[in-house]
């Protein structure tokens, strides 16, 4: 468990892009037109980068990001886990952390995004923060549903060959699944390639790949398989659990060398080559 768990980590390396895009009018800075709080969750700090482009795109695509400091945890791990109690406490503070914004509240990651939107169920029986808890609940919204209409580019460069593969978290708990490849679909010219499987589980599953490592792992390399057969140079998911885990099996995959990253890192990629972020970190 220990090497597995060093692997995953190592697996949050943000992958080089071999793409570049231009804009199909005047890069323009976009024009505010609505609030967006942005749900940051645990696994902001191991995917820096991821957590940076949710910023850039909300902004150019006119939506102004407000990222509570007090907010934490989700709660997932703990009520997977049997620690409801304390996955209560969590599910009080983002609540209390997320009143005073306006607006969706965004997340990127597909696991935090359904344990936030079961809050209402969570917090059903607490008289103080049950009516709360729905408000909260149905703000919810995966990055890919808060840009319907993404703003586009065009590809004039690229040799990737990009496959998508949909998180159990945000095909069954958020139903959003498409909504990320309509992301990567704002990207003209961008080689989608179909990936047999792509609503199967990675094994991955939170911590089940510490828990149960033996049938993880042969989830794993069922899906490995099914990514070097569809040729890509790179997968695409949206759920940071699912994109370690799909990381570490192809790293251990010598002939595969497809790396592994966020959609709205593709789209943060090609808008930055497109120039519409102006001297933006």
């Amino acid at each position: 468990q220990i090497e597995i768990a060093l692997r995953l980590l190592d697996a949050t390396r943000p992958a080089e892009l071999d793409i570049q895009a231009s804009a199909e009018d005047e890069p323009a800075t976009a024009r505010i037109t609505s609030e967006a709080a942005v749900f940051r969750g645990c696994t902001a700090d191991l995917f820096a980068s991821l957590d940076r482009a949710v910023i850039r795109v909300l902004r150019a695509n006119g939506h102004d990001p407000h990222v509570p400091a007090e907010q934490g945890c989700c709660g997932a791990l703990h009520a997977h886990s049997g620690f409801v109690e304390e996955a209560r406490r969590l599910a009080r503070n983002n609540i209390d952390a997320f009143r005073d914004t306006d607006g969706p509240i965004v997340t990127s990651a597909g696991g935090c995004g359904a344990m936030l939107v079961d809050y209402a169920d969570l917090l059903s029986e607490d008289t103080e923060y049950r009516e709360a808890a729905s408000k909260f609940a149905l703000r919810v919204k995966d990055m890919g549903q808060v840009l319907e209409d993404p703003r586009s580019v065009v590809v004039t460069s690229s040799d990737e060959r990009v496959a998508y593969d949909a998180s159990c978290h945000l095909l069954h708990g958020q139903h959003a699944a498409e909504d990320s490849r309509r992301m990567l679909r704002s990207i003209k010219g961008l080689v989608m390639v179909p990936l047999s499987g792509s609503d199967l589980c990675c094994g991955g599953a939170g911590i089940y790949n510490l828990l149960q490592p033996d049938l993880s792992e042969q989830i794993l390399e069922a899906k490995v398989d099914q990514i070097t057969a569809s040729g890509a140079t790179i997968v695409v998911t949206a759920n940071p659990g699912c994109h370690m885990q799909i990381a570490r099996g192809l790293a251990g995959s010598p002939d595969s060398g497809v790396r592994v990253c966020h959609p709205v890192e593709i789209l943060d990629h090609c808008y930055r080559t497109a120039g519409l972020y102006r001297g933006e970190n």
